[in-house]
């Protein structure tokens, strides 16, 4: 009869807190009541939820490597672009069938990962923001050079998307889509949960903190990057995967900068290193969008670059460190035009 080993007190330590960090919190449960809520309550929102939800989709991507391993990029357009690329084509030629059409699309951006990612291993930060743009770049002219593939500048037409589960027919209301997006979201979300609670996404965060102290603790830093990269890569084909069965068309501005700058801003917005904030900040930017866009429909780029700039310089830390801060200087601004300190400063 075999029986269990038994663990030491500091590893049980570390076992219940690995346990404890896979928990949903209160917060994090409302946030998902509030999101399948706002698919039963803004029936007429449905288009934009779902354009929410890849937007979300792309900044998870992002954050994996840049919040959780140190890792800058600018080229999630080139997984981004080639997901949605191969779902459009595999339902043209192949089947409609949505869901192994988004397995298709997440294998393509994960192999694309998989092969670029040695390359920014050789080189620091600014490397690796001019590697992966030079990725995207070459990408998308291969991509406008195929146009008897992709149709070129003119975009890739003719998919036709079968019911989801054989059950549920993708509507121009986008009613089928915004459930079938939020569902692969929440998905991803748990995979990333487990994935970052594990000791091998502590080991990450001891790489972006210090690589050098992480190497010489016997932490494959290599390994752990390209690994990383290629499951970011695998969520970013995912994402153009969604964006081009519940769209039916792709072009190439799927594989353009601006597709990799909206994931940064989207992020800087939201907050780095806790998954949420690429979902947060997804539907701040949206919120932002829409509006600026309907007050001033010619300067709202303007606008969304002066808050970008707002975020940056004032709301570094996460929304609620940032909004901590904020009173703290409001406080302290309060305390010198009334010659009062603030609670709390009395003894600083």
């Amino acid at each position: 009869m075999m029986t269990s080993p038994v663990l030491s007190p500091s590893l049980r330590r570390v076992s219940t807190a690995l346990g404890r960090s896979r928990r949903f919190g209160l917060l994090e449960i409302l946030f998902w009541l509030l999101a399948v809520a706002a698919w039963f309550l803004l029936p007429d929102y449905h288009l934009i939820l779902n354009e929410v939800i890849g937007f979300a989709i792309l900044a998870l991507s992002l954050d994996l490597i840049l919040g959780y391993a140190g890792m800058v990029s600018l080229g999630q357009a080139a997984m981004y672009g080639l997901g949605a690329y191969a779902a459009g084509l595999y339902s043209i030629h192949v089947t409609g069938e949505p869901v192994s059409g988004l397995l298709v699309g997440g294998a393509c951006g994960a192999l694309a990962a998989f092969f670029t990612g040695f390359l920014l291993l050789r080189g620091a930060d600014l490397t690796r923001l001019m590697v992966t743009l030079g990725v995207a770049a070459v990408v998308m002219e291969i991509a406008n050079q195929a146009s008897w593939l992709t149709g070129g500048a003119d975009g890739l037409r003719g998919m036709e998307m079968q019911p989801l589960f054989g059950q549920f027919e993708f509507d121009i209301f986008g009613q089928t889509a915004c459930a079938y997006s939020l569902g692969v979201l929440f998905i991803l979300m748990i995979v990333a949960r487990i994935l970052l609670s594990s000791p091998f996404g502590y080991s990450l965060r001891a790489i972006r903190d210090n690589p050098l102290r992480a190497s010489a603790v016997g932490i494959p830093v290599n390994a752990r990057l390209i690994a990383i990269y290629t499951l970011s890569g695998a969520y970013a084909g995912i994402a153009g995967a969604l964006f081009a069965q519940t769209q039916q068309f792709v072009s190439l501005d799927a594989l353009s900068f601006q597709k990799s700058a909206d994931g940064l801003m989207i992020l800087t917005i939201g907050g780095t290193g806790y998954l949420y904030g690429g979902l947060i900040g997804a539907l701040v930017y949206e919120v932002i969008q829409d509006a600026l866009s309907n007050v001033t429909p010619q300067y709202w780029q303007f606008w969304i670059g002066l808050l970008l700039v707002i975020f940056v310089l004032v709301g570094r830390e996460r929304p609620h460190q940032a909004v901590a801060a904020m009173t703290q200087r409001l406080a302290r601004l309060f305390s010198r035009k009334t010659g009062h300190r603030p609670s709390g400063e009395e003894n600083s």
